[in-house]
């Protein structure tokens, strides 16, 4: 399990690359939103909020005339500068995070890193879990294994919000076991090990809806998606409060399982 769990850690890094070269380019102009909020007083930010939404809302109605994948790219980094900015939000919260994937998974459901950011800022940010899984459940219907790419991790992505956030572990065992059916599709280690993690924690649902391993394999999956300090804290909390511990290893955080479950 834990050399499973290396190799997804090692893999899932490199697929956050290409997030991190969109937030790069976007960082100067992010910094100085953040050092601009930390002047402005709440009720200016909360207007800015207002005037957000009206804006996406309109965005929801308007056509992108065959443009879907430039229209969904460009939410998206608007969706970047609305939850990097991290001043604004512990002022004004990140209520319109789902607001955001509405659009963008409107017009490109195969946009597979997106699902990600959705399930984070939604459902831990948020505290709508409820959202990020409906409009997984719509993207999903436009999905097959090998659309897009990895889409396995999308089904693992539901599972985590039905399991940690909504407390729905049929549901959840439900999204592992597709998971674990996509994955097996592949044939590179990868999507093999993915494959065994997430056919284990449907077992372990199957066998125990209240599973402590299963808890913990999605928290750590949580922990591996490069989340902020204070995000982390929460995850190893929750780890341990699960009997598990969570040791800093020269390839980053390995978790270890309680011996029962």
């Amino acid at each position: 399990m834990l050399i499973l769990y290396r190799q997804f850690l090692s893999a899932f890094l490199a697929s956050l690359l290409c997030v991190l070269g969109v937030i790069t380019l976007q960082f100067p102009r992010m910094q100085k939103m953040i050092n601009r909020s930390a002047k402005i007083p709440l009720s200016e930010l909360q207007r800015e909020v207002s005037a957000e939404k009206i804006r996406l809302e309109i965005l929801k109605k308007i056509p992108a005339f065959g443009y879907d994948n430039i229209f969904a790219n460009a939410v998206f980094l608007s969706f970047l500068q609305y939850f990097g900015d991290d001043i604004a939000r512990q002022k004004t919260g990140y209520h319109l995070s789902p607001e955001y994937f509405e659009i963008i998974l409107k017009h490109d459901p195969r946009f597979r890193l997106a699902y990600l950011s959705l399930s984070t800022s939604t459902s831990m940010y948020a505290a709508m879990p409820e959202r990020s899984v409906q409009i997984t459940e719509r993207g999903l219907q436009h999905l097959r294994p090998f659309l897009p790419k990895q889409s396995y991790y999308i089904w693992r992505y539901k599972g985590i919000d039905e399991l940690l956030f909504l407390g729905q572990s049929q549901a959840a065992k439900k999204s592992f076991q597709s998971a674990a059916d996509w994955a097996k599709h592949y044939t590179d280690t990868e999507s093999q090990a993915i494959a065994a993690i997430s056919q284990s924690t449907a077992n372990f649902l199957a066998s125990n809806p209240n599973s402590k391993t299963a808890q913990i394999s999605a928290w750590a999956m949580v922990l591996q998606n490069g989340v902020d300090e204070s995000t982390r804290k929460r995850v190893i909390q929750e780890i341990e409060k699960l009997g598990g511990r969570v040791i800093q290893t020269e390839l980053g955080a390995e978790v270890r399982f309680p011996q029962h479950d």
